[in-house]
């Protein structure tokens, strides 16, 4: 079995991102974190059925104890109900700083777990190790945890960055093609904002990818993670050029948030809003029709909705005007520049937003 190692640089809080198959069973890649500590591991009833004994096993090796907090699945769940029953769950178990929380799951668990080890007795260790696409190319890496409220998504939360990442790619074997095509979403994203090759690449390959080609989705998820830690490494606590990571989520959020968490994936609204938001660069002049046309054929290639679902105008306005990158009540976006270039639009007149999502 063989892997591949990026790195987070973030000085001190610097990590490795393991990237591989079979990387469930790597005692090694472990142990540097775990050796005798106990662990924590938060996940959920499908995916613990799946892989918490193999894990569990491992982190044996490595020398660790471990205990399990199993939490609802679904978008649904990320809030403080479940928070509270890991925190609950941490003080029965007598867990102290030295406890190593290990996020075994997509970016809910990831999200939740992260917050609970961002929080509690003021901040405890924590490893990611993600078993969706969307979490392995996104939500694992950068350090960003958090829970919904009902008025908003993910804004109640902290950055704290995990001890380490270990991807393993044999979990993406068992993911159910909805929640396969979300990650891709999180993959074409970093090529419409910072890698026309890569972008070039994907829309070549929406059919492997689509398909589960092992080959294809490794290299994509290598080089989404490349990306993202660059610019993590950048601007890690997203003051700046990290906004462009949020292409296409402004508008996703804001459907999570009209249709209620969990009617429509994280990454089937980031698809929608990626349409959006290269429509209304069009709209601006920023690039040309014919690249918001592309933007929509590429997502729709890969199993994604490019149609928004109907959500009022004014209602539109309301949750993308609860977005964290918004300042002074001014409505931020991401927009394109270019195939491949991302631009930070502050002030967007909502006169261009209703028309954008009127027509939708």
């Amino acid at each position: 079995m063989s892997n591949e190692t990026l790195h987070v640089a973030l000085g001190d809080r610097s990590y490795p991102i393991h990237i591989g198959a079979g990387l469930l069973a790597r005692a090694e890649l472990f142990a540097p974190h775990v050796r005798s500590r106990r662990v924590a591991i938060v996940t959920n009833a499908a995916v613990a059925s799946r892989y918490e004994r193999r894990l569990r096993q491992t982190l044996e090796s490595a020398g660790a104890k471990s205990f399990s907090i199993a939490m609802p699945d679904g978008e649904a769940h990320k809030d403080w109900k479940s928070l509270d029953a890991i925190f609950a769950r941490l003080l029965e178990e007598g867990a102290d700083r030295k406890t190593v929380i290990v996020a075994l799951g997509g970016g809910v668990v990831g999200d939740v777990a992260g917050f609970a080890a961002a929080t509690y007795q003021r901040g405890v260790p924590f490893l990611q190790v993600p078993t969706t696409l969307l979490a392995q190319v996104d939500s694992s890496v950068g350090g960003k945890t958090a829970i919904n409220h009902a008025l908003g998504k993910n804004m109640v939360g902290a950055f704290h960055q995990p001890l380490a990442v270990v991807a393993d790619t044999d979990t993406l074997a068992t993911l159910p093609e909805r929640e396969l095509a979300a990650g891709l979403a999180e993959v074409v994203k970093y090529g419409f904002i910072a890698d026309a090759a890569f972008l070039d690449w994907i829309e070549a390959h929406a059919a492997q990818l689509v398909a589960r080609d092992a080959s294809a989705l490794s290299y994509a998820i290598r080089r989404s993670c490349e990306i993202k830690a660059a610019v993590v490494a950048e601007d890690e606590r997203e003051s700046g050029v990290r906004a462009i990571l949020n292409f296409g989520h402004t508008f996703g959020h804001a459907i999570e948030a009209a249709m209620g968490y969990g009617e429509w994936l994280h990454g089937e609204a980031v698809g929608a809003g990626m349409v959006l938001a290269a429509r209304l660069s069009a709209a601006q002049g920023r690039i040309a029709n014919s690249d918001a046309l592309r933007v929509e054929r590429v997502v729709a290639a890969l199993g994604l909705p490019v149609a928004a679902p109907a959500i009022g105008v004014e209602d539109w306005l309301t949750h993308m005007g609860r977005d964290k990158k918004n300042e002074e009540g001014r409505v931020t976006l991401i927009l394109l520049d270019a195939l491949g270039k991302a631009a930070i639009v502050r002030d967007t007149p909502a006169a261009a937003i209703r028309k954008i999502v009127s027509a939708s």
